[in-house]
């Protein structure tokens, strides 16, 4: 029990207070970014990626307003790297993603393993993984698959189900979390 103790307090403990916090912090879907108030009314996304060595660290929300340049930079980052297309990301799962993040109170930026997917990608990785949708909300720019080195697939996806904003996918195996600003629903272990 004593390794599981960080500064005085038990994992189960930390766990606990997560629990309770997601409880009285879970939005309805109108409202999901709604978790993100209180940060100065502003919105902020960390990510990088083991696929192209890019990172981003920035602030794609103000005061009610997406920046559009930011919101560029975003989608060119969450590009599908096999191809190169890129698509406009839809806020939404950018949200679920930031306040996720949020909840979890990590400063490590996620790792994107998956945003945008075009047809011809999607097509080749579901001949490969029964796990891929054929209609996959990746080809639409309403997914990202997120990786953290510091929390469990279990303690990412409690977060993103908090925010009752969208699907999420647990992938335990492959120790990913699939985040998505459609209907809300949950599916893997």
């Amino acid at each position: 029990m004593t390794e599981n103790k960080l500064i005085g307090v038990s994992r189960r403990g930390l766990l606990g207070a997560f629990a309770a916090t997601a409880v009285v912090a879970a939005p309805t879907y109108s409202s999901a970014f709604g978790l993100l108030k209180g940060a100065g009314d502003i919105r902020k996304i960390r990510m990088y990626s083991g696929r192209t060595g890019e990172s981003i660290d920035t602030i794609y929300w103000i005061e009610g307003e997406y920046i559009p340049e930011v919101m560029k930079e975003i989608n060119h980052f969450m590009r599908d790297w096999r191809t190169d297309d890129v698509v406009g990301m839809d806020m939404r799962t950018l949200d679920i993603m930031a306040a996720s993040h949020r909840l979890m109170d990590v400063g490590e930026p996620y790792m994107l393993l998956s945003g945008y997917r075009s047809p011809k990608t999607n097509a080749m990785l579901r001949s490969k993984s029964g796990g891929v949708a054929r209609n996959s909300l990746h080809m639409k720019g309403q997914a990202a698959d997120l990786r953290l080195k510091s929390r469990s697939v279990g303690q990412m996806a409690k977060a993103a189900a908090a925010c009752s904003a969208g699907g999420v996918g647990k992938y335990s195996r492959s120790n990913f979390v699939h985040m998505d600003c459609g209907p809300v629903r949950s599916w893997g272990g």
